[in-house]
């Protein structure tokens, strides 16, 4: 059993004494790729900003490492949906990247390795000086996921981070941010509307469905992926395991049952 990093207990989430997530419990393990879906508006990304610090749970506890978590935490990277925004348009590549090191007040000298290596790792070793102008949608999420990684966090957050790209961009990043999970031992949590995505990245799927009667989300199921690694785009989506989750999570989502 690995070791537990992050445990949501029973967290409740309300706005001005409106429910927008009812209380929901989950644990992500060291090396898990834990991915949430739901339809929109169902609480998936208050959910994940709950478990990263960012926002407040109502009632209920979001712990690390069997810590209570209040903030941010450098330990923890937060990927944003929107990568145009997330990235400085004045910096480079290189120095877009070099903000987590930075803000974690690591030395001069030391940051440089430090770039190359994670520039290397997501396929912009030769990207290091342009603009984000310059880039691609792909290539740029590449330089938020890059920022992320340098920092050497062991918990991940990402929400949406692949949404806006291309059918071909958006396939060819979930291989290589397998491959990431895989080569550094990290855990993920990612949310996602795309329920294909959710089966083909993730090892566990947490499903939010809205109340149909109260009109708040709630948690629906939480399924194990056990199609074995690593996978494929064709032959892992073409698979009966695959199909089967895939309308299973249909249904639950849609209409509460399979």
């Amino acid at each position: 059993m690995n070791e537990v990093l992050l445990s949501v207990d029973d967290v409740r989430i309300c706005y001005e004494e409106r429910e927008v997530l009812s209380p929901t419990s989950f644990e992500v393990a060291r090396g898990e790729f834990l991915c949430i879906v739901g339809p929109s508006g169902c609480g998936k990304t208050t959910l994940l900003r709950a478990a990263s610090g960012l926002v407040r749970a109502s009632s209920g506890e979001v712990r690390r490492r069997g810590q209570p978590v209040n903030a941010p935490s450098r330990e923890v990277a937060f990927v944003f949906q929107d990568y145009g925004r997330a990235l400085l348009p004045w910096r480079t590549v290189e120095g877009n990247v070099s903000l987590a090191l930075e803000a974690a007040g690591v030395p001069p000298q030391e940051r440089e390795p430090r770039i190359a290596e994670v520039l290397r790792k997501v396929g912009l070793a030769g990207h290091a000086q342009k603009f984000p102008m310059q880039l691609s949608g792909g290539m740029q999420q590449r330089t938020q996921i890059a920022r992320c990684l340098v920092q050497k966090p062991e918990l991940m957050m990402m929400d949406e981070p692949f949404g806006a790209l291309d059918a071909l961009t958006r396939q060819g990043l979930q291989d290589e941010l397998a491959r990431l999970v895989r080569e550094d031992g990290l855990a993920v949590v990612f949310v996602t509307h795309d329920l294909e995505e959710a089966i083909y990245l993730g090892d566990r799927v947490i499903a939010l469905q809205a109340d149909p009667g109260l009109g708040r989300p709630s948690l629906a199921r939480m399924i194990d992926v056990k199609i074995p690694r690593p996978r494929d785009q064709l032959t892992t989506k073409e698979h009966p395991e695959f199909l089967r989750l895939r309308r299973a999570l249909f249904s639950f989502i849609e209409h509460g049952h399979e």
